[in-house]
């Protein structure tokens, strides 16, 4: 896959290379490298064709808690991919999206203790500057894949990341899944060879979770 510029995503404060304090999963259970990446509109909340664009504005779909909860009680490490081209095109500023996502994860903890976000990533970048850290490539899940192993096996430490064909050694990916409501997400998944799982945008991560944790309907 091509991509014009090797644009890293962001965090939402911070630099990307700052170590990651990780809470552990609940009932002491330990991580045995699945990660579930969530794409946020139509996953996690509501979205709207004009973007979320403020807190007032943050509505989470039903029962994504509880569902991003079972995820965590079943051992998977949690890790938002967001493309969020505004902030590169100026519209709003970072801290505005970081506002955005701190009364996401308000919302998901009111609803379920065990909801916690482990790591949340945004690509800011505008569609035709065709950055790696947006998807359709898959950036944003090599970053965070990166960042929760060094988080695990090596607490406190930098990031030293890798993307693209720069990353050698890469671990087998097959266990962890992608959720998301678009086209591009599934090719994200692909692309970073994890299962790709598409839901519908007014229902949301509830929809796929029994598919995720292997529950027959």
């Amino acid at each position: 896959m091509g991509c014009d510029k090797m644009l890293p995503p962001q965090r939402d404060s911070g630099k990307l290379e700052q170590p990651l304090d990780m809470i552990p999963l609940p009932g002491g259970k330990a991580w045995d490298g699945r990660i579930a990446y969530l794409d946020r509109d139509g996953v996690i909340n509501r979205g709207f064709e004009d973007y979320v664009n403020s807190v007032d504005q943050v509505e989470l779909l039903p029962m994504a808690a509880k569902s991003i909860g079972e995820l965590r009680r079943s051992g998977f490490r949690v890790c938002v991919v967001t493309n969020q081209s505004p902030v590169g095109r100026g519209l709003w500023s970072r801290e505005n999206l970081a506002s955005i996502h701190s009364e996401i994860r308000r919302l998901l903890l009111l609803d379920d203790k065990d909801a916690h976000l482990d790591l949340v990533l945004h690509s800011p970048y505008a569609p035709w500057e065709n950055s790696w850290a947006r998807k359709p490539n898959p950036g944003m899940l090599e970053a965070g894949r990166q960042i929760l192993e060094n988080a695990e096996k090596s607490p406190g430490s930098v990031n030293n990341l890798f993307f693209g064909n720069d990353w050698k050694d890469r671990p087998d990916e097959s266990s962890s899944i992608m959720v998301g409501d678009l086209p591009t997400d599934m090719m994200a998944a692909e692309a970073h060879g994890v299962r790709g799982l598409r839901c519908e945008p007014e229902i949301g991560l509830y929809g796929v979770i029994m598919d995720v944790l292997g529950v027959k309907k």
